[in-house]
């Protein structure tokens, strides 16, 4: 009997939470999303802290707020190859978060905080026909949270350029439920992971402002490794099996990924009540070749295993613009292309990645000075893609979609 493993633990607790190639989430600003989450080179408020450090010291007032929170709407489905076989993704309400505040003690320095939710979900396929989901031996169900705080420092030197950089701690829990294909009295045998991690990382950016009306950024945020190390893991099999599945401790890691991002703005207009934008994103998802597995108590059924992933560099593109038609309101557009890293011999039911089209609208409302209540929408339509998961031979045909409202407020003084 082949060895059991946690087969992409740390994998499916992230992706799961994910829209787009790979399992990155970047719903981190309310404007920024209205305007195909691009933000590199805007520096409106306090939200810079997170997509540029170094435009915080361009935003104009002393004290800047930022908050919001946007409610995550999935819906997925897998058809098997070769079978009338149909699952859906059962995906419970998922809410990210942001909060940024930031300060200016003198005209050319700017200090902050910057706090998000990248990462959150709770989620499980269900068999349409009542029977047992078939991929219930790589995913049954799964819990995540995830936060990062960002203390940041931000200095301009002139009217043309800014530079900035942040120290970023990030911590994460995880809850995962799998099958064990070992029959007993009560069906399949069950594996229960949980467990914690925390780990530091870096986000720093330059931004330019070399002629009237235009901007440019450019911001680099480090990799994280994300290890759980000692995570609970806890067994229900046949008596007869318990000594070879010993409740047990087991250590993953999971990189997320660096990204570095390119953007350009344009304002103009009367009052400059247009502005046009875009954003490169690189996303170095080439770091996450495989996954390592290493139970503390071994056994010759349990021990240490490398899965392969094999992931692959992408660069997402993004545009977006906005007007102000008065004082009071100010609309906003865009959209972006996310290809998937996963490539098709890797495709799961753990990571459903699609390359997937993001549409994005959004307005703001200033019922007072300084104050605005800011509103988004984001629909995300996935390629339908069929793909095999080679170490499993687990073949079929997913779809995925989601709709994602947001709601947030600004205020500056």
């Amino acid at each position: 009997m082949r060895r059991i493993t946690v087969l992409l633990l740390f994998l499916c607790l992230a992706a799961t939470t994910s829209f787009g190639g790979g399992y990155q989430v970047s719903l981190h600003g309310i404007r920024n999303i209205g305007m195909g989450l691009i933000g590199t080179s805007l520096s409106y408020d306090a939200s810079t802290l997170f997509n540029n450090p170094g435009g915080a010291a361009f935003v104009n007032d002393k004290w800047s707020f930022s908050g919001g929170v946007s409610l995550i709407f999935a819906r997925g489905t897998f058809q098997a190859k070769d079978e009338n076989y149909q699952a859906t993704l059962k995906h419970e309400l998922n809410t990210p978060f942001y909060f940024y505040a930031a300060y200016k003690p003198t005209t050319h320095l700017s200090v902050g905080i910057a706090v998000n939710a990248p990462y959150g979900n709770r989620l499980a396929w269900q068999d349409d026909a009542g029977t047992d989901w078939q991929g219930r031996y790589l995913i049954k169900d799964l819990s995540f949270k995830a936060l990062t705080y960002q203390p940041t420092v931000s200095y301009r030197f002139n009217d043309f350029i800014g530079i900035g950089a942040g120290f970023v701690f990030a911590t994460g829990t995880v809850d995962l439920n799998r099958s064990i294909p070992l029959q007993g009295a009560n069906g399949d045998g069950t594996m229960h992971v949980k467990g914690s991690t925390s780990n530091f990382g870096y986000n720093a950016g330059v931004m330019i402002h070399p002629d009237k009306g235009w901007s440019i950024g450019i911001d680099y945020r480090s990799k994280i490794e994300m290890k759980v190390k000692g995570a609970d893991a806890t067994f229900e099999v046949p008596q007869s099996l318990s000594t070879s599945f010993p409740n047990n401790k087991v250590d993953v890691m999971l990189p997320l990924p660096a990204n570095l991002d390119l953007g350009a703005s344009y304002e103009f207009g009367k009052n400059k009540q247009w502005m046009i934008g875009m954003n490169l994103c690189y996303v170095f998802w080439g770091t996450y070749d495989s996954l390592v597995f290493d139970f503390q108590t071994k056994t010759a059924l349990v021990g240490r295993t490398a899965t392969p992933s094999l992931y692959e560099d992408r660069l997402i593109e993004r545009v977006g613009a906005q007007y102000r038609v008065n004082k009071m309101f100010t609309v906003r557009a865009g959209g972006y292309y996310d290809p998937s890293p996963v490539k098709t011999n890797y495709l799961n039911p753990q990571t459903p990645s699609l390359d997937e089209i993001g549409l994005t609208c959004g307005f703001s409302v200033y019922p007072t000075k300084g104050l605005s209540i800011d509103v988004s929408f984001l629909y995300l339509m996935g390629a339908k893609r069929s793909g095999t998961y080679s170490p499993d031979n687990f073949a079929g045909t997913y779809r995925t979609g989601f709709s994602i409202p947001g709601i947030g407020l600004s205020y500056s003084f």
